[in-house]
C-alpha cells in the first residue's frame, strides 16, 4: 500500500522489517522534506511489488553499469518524474537507499547531469557489495542523524 512520507516527525510505515527500521525512517523522511522543499512533491513511497517495472530497470543499470547487485531486498519505491528529471529512489531493508539522478534533457548546451546517489543511514554497515569500491561522505541531518552517501556517473543512456 503506498504511503506519503511524513517529513516532520520520523514514522516507520512500511519498513518494519528493517534491522534499522527506525534510522532508515529518518533517511526516507530526509528524503522526503528534501523533495519538498526543492520540487513541492509529495514523496510517496510504494511497496516494491507495486513498482515492479522500476525494480527491474534499476537492477539492470546497476549491473549494467557498476557489476553491483545487492543481497537486501527493496522494500519501498518512491518515484519523482516531471518534464525534465525522473528521479526514482529505492529503499532497501539494510538501511539503504539508492537513488537514480536521470535529466532528460541537457540546460543551457550542457549534458543532461545522470548519476546513482547511494545513502546509508545511521547505524547499518557499509554493504559487502560496495566495500572498497566507494569513499562515503558524512552529513548531519535532524531526523536521520549522521548519512553516509556516495555517487557514480551513468556512462550509458538508460530513455
Amino acid at each position: 500500500m503506498a504511503y506519503k512520507v511524513n517529513f516532520k516527525t520520523v514514522e516507520t510505515t512500511g519498513l518494519e522489517s528493517s534491522p534499522v527500521a527506525e534510522s532508515l525512517a529518518g533517511l526516507r523522511a530526509n528524503e522526503a522534506r528534501y523533495f519538498w522543499n526543492k520540487y513541492k512533491f509529495n514523496y510517496i513511497a510504494y511497496p516494491a511489488s507495486e513498482k515492479q517495472k522500476e525494480v527491474n530497470w534499476f537492477k539492470k543499470l546497476l549491473k549494467d553499469e557498476r557489476d553491483l547487485e545487492f543481497a537486501s531486498p527493496i522494500l519501498e519505491v518512491a518515484v519523482y518524474d516531471s518534464e525534465d528529471i525522473y528521479w526514482p529512489e529505492f529503499i532497501y531493508q539494510n538501511g539503504m537507499i539508492i537513488n537514480v539522478l536521470y535529466e532528460k534533457y541537457g540546460k543551457n548546451e550542457k549534458k543532461p547531469k545522470r548519476a546513482v546517489g547511494i545513502k546509508l543511514c545511521e547505524g547499518m554497515e557499509v554493504p559487502e557489495e560496495l566495500k572498497g569500491k566507494f569513499k562515503f561522505a558524512h552529513q548531519r541531518s535532524k531526523l536521520a542523524g549522521t548519512i553516509r552517501g556516495s555517487f557514480f556517473v551513468l556512462k550509458q543512456e538508460w530513455f
